[in-house]
């Protein structure tokens, strides 16, 4: 590996913010300073007027997941590709523990696909469908010999994924003795479903009935029994997806008190409102998932709550089906619920949009610092789930995933310049200020402008340490 020399930039980190060199060796970070002295041999990279950032953390994604009948249209490739356009270098996507799969067997299975695939660095939380002795043995086994140290459980969909209450305590009290964290869907599953039912029976098809049948309260509900599951197990708890400032102000009101809660938000509810489904047209489908949009007073509540770390960061839930069945070979996807507003796969895409938009309507709106948005997109994710320092900032040891973001450039967002399998974006036509230019994982340049440089499969699997002990 040829060593490289990042001139001139701008560093910051969560922390930092100063104009320095990084000299780069063997994938590692190995000095930091002032107009380094480092012989002819080294490659130079100049970046003069440009951030460097330490590489985005993603730790909510869905590459090649099945929920039902559906499976997302972005492989581990396509995916991880696009995750790298859009300034990320590594995800923490799921293992699948479901009917007659163990836990362990899930995590082999996922690392098969990531090994095929990733050209990004990933590691994995394990979706848990059943408790017993066997799965909360093989969950310790994960923590302590794996790497990996999250599990996540539903309170919603009941039939298929939901658990109930005592599998939700049982699994928070063992990981939580062995340095792991439960990471909860919260929404009420049985009330939603019942919501579900009576609305079809009344005739309402529309995509718009998916956020009226999944109310704010309902989440509110279920994120304030997660608490106090989480209390009565003396145990971390993280709240995947908050949406609602129902359930905000639970979080809230237990982190004022000590109790170690955590949860991420994600791009779609700081940039949308739940006035989106203002229509019965099957278009909104695209802004079908779950939760669903909110209200603006819940978009504002998110806002502030990012910016006084009651909210700890921002993951994407990236969770793309196509708008067309059949695109790039897709099937099963937006229109399986044409008719049934219940059978449209829940999920949106946004891992390539990520870093651009919060910067651009957070750094640039004035809504949080430069230095809270690294800690939001990057070091937050990194620490909570056990990959800092190795992953997360920029530091003599660290890994050299890093960022060259030009924070004046202006550009529009676009399904047709996007690098991964989705056929639309959110935020498609909206002009953003401030763009990845260069991408480093590991010390290799794998984006380079609108060049993808990387290698499918070059992604390595990364054994996390403990989670929620931040």
């Amino acid at each position: 590996m040829t060593r490289k020399i990042i001139r001139n930039g701008r560093i910051v980190t969560a922390v930092d913010d100063y104009t320095a060199d990084l000299l780069i060796d063997d994938g590692c970070i190995v000095a930091i300073g002032r107009a380094l002295d480092v012989g002819a041999d080294v490659e130079v990279i100049d970046a003069a007027g440009m951030l460097v950032l330490p590489g985005g953390v993603d730790c909510h994604t869905h590459m090649d997941n099945t929920f039902g009948d559906s499976t997302t249209c972005d492989s581990f490739e396509s995916g991880t590709r696009s995750a790298a356009f859009g300034g990320t270098t590594t995800i923490v996507d799921f293992a699948f523990q479901r009917k007659g799969v163990s836990v362990l067997e899930a995590i082999e299975r996922a690392r098969a696909k990531g090994a095929d695939g990733a050209c990004i660095d990933y590691g994995f939380h394990v979706i848990v469908t059943g408790v017993d002795d066997q799965a909360l043995a093989d969950m310790q086994h994960a923590i302590r010999h794996e790497g990996v140290s999250s599990f996540k459980m539903f309170m919603a969909y009941p039939g298929s994924v939901m658990v109930d209450d005592a599998a939700i305590f049982q699994a928070m009290r063992m990981v939580g003795q062995h340095g792991g964290m439960i990471a909860l869907h919260a929404e009420n599953g049985t009330i939603i479903e019942l919501l579900i039912k009576e609305a079809l029976a009344q005739g309402h098809t529309a995509p718009k009935y998916h956020a009226l049948t999944r109310p704010a309260i309902m989440e509110g509900e279920a994120t304030h029994r997660g608490i106090k599951l989480a209390e009565l197990a003396d145990a971390p708890v993280y709240f995947v997806h908050l949406s609602a400032r129902e359930a905000l102000k639970h979080v809230v009101e237990a982190r004022d008190m000590g109790v170690p809660v955590f949860a991420e938000t994600c791009p779609h509810y700081l940039f949308f409102d739940d006035s989106a489904y203002d229509s019965e047209d099957f278009d909104l489908a695209r802004y079908v998932m779950s939760p669903p949009l909110r209200s603006k007073e819940s978009q504002q509540a998110l806002w502030t709550a990012l910016r006084t770390d009651d909210l700890q960061l921002v993951s994407t839930d990236h969770c793309p089906f196509c708008m067309k069945e059949g695109h790039l070979g897709r099937v099963n996807q937006k229109p399986y619920g044409r008719n049934d507003f219940s059978k449209i796969p829940n999920g949106v895409p946004g891992v390539e949009t990520r870093m651009a938009t919060l910067y651009d309507g957070g750094v640039r709106a004035g809504r949080i610092s430069l230095n809270r948005f690294v800690e939001l997109v990057s070091t937050a994710p990194s620490k909570l789930f056990g990959l800092f320092p190795q992953k997360g900032t920029i530091a003599v040891g660290s890994d050299a995933d890093l960022v060259i973001f030009d924070p004046d450039a202006p550009h529009v967002i676009s399904a047709k310049t996007q690098h991964g399998n989705c056929d639309f974006t959110l935020f498609e036509g909206r002009g953003v200020t401030g763009q990845v230019k260069k991408v480093l994982l590991r010390g290799e340049l794998i984006v380079d402008g609108d060049r993808w440089l990387g290698k499918t499969g070059s992604g390595r699997y990364v054994a996390r340490g403990e989670s929620g002990g931040w």
